[in-house]
């Protein structure tokens, strides 16, 4: 059964990780085993946050629907049914926000 749609509970985010280059920058096409795993990608839905569990303070995600994100190895898989590759991952495990140049 394909899913339509993940909402990502507290602090969890999903990401679609960016795909691969199919060849290289002189254009030769890379067999699979050859190409790199991609270590960023794009954040599709988010949580709504966490509680600091001293405080009871609403503490909310400081990553949004649609930057791109520095992903480390690892993350749940999800299949949405579209072909595409999805992970969740915790707010805490994502490395960085990736900034357009100015």
């Amino acid at each position: 059964m394909a899913t339509k749609r993940v909402i990502p509970l507290l602090d969890r985010v999903l990401v679609q990780r960016a795909e691969a280059p199919t060849q290289s920058r002189g254009g030769i096409f890379l067999p699979e085993k050859g190409r790199i795993k991609m270590q960023e990608g794009t954040v599709i839905a988010v949580g709504s946050g966490s509680r600091n569990m001293q405080t009871g303070e609403f503490i909310p995600l400081a990553v949004n629907v649609g930057d791109r994100v520095l992903l480390p190895a690892g993350g749940l898989k999800v299949d949405l049914g579209d072909g595409k590759l999805y992970q969740l991952f915790r707010e805490s495990n994502i490395l960085g926000v990736l900034e357009k140049k100015k």
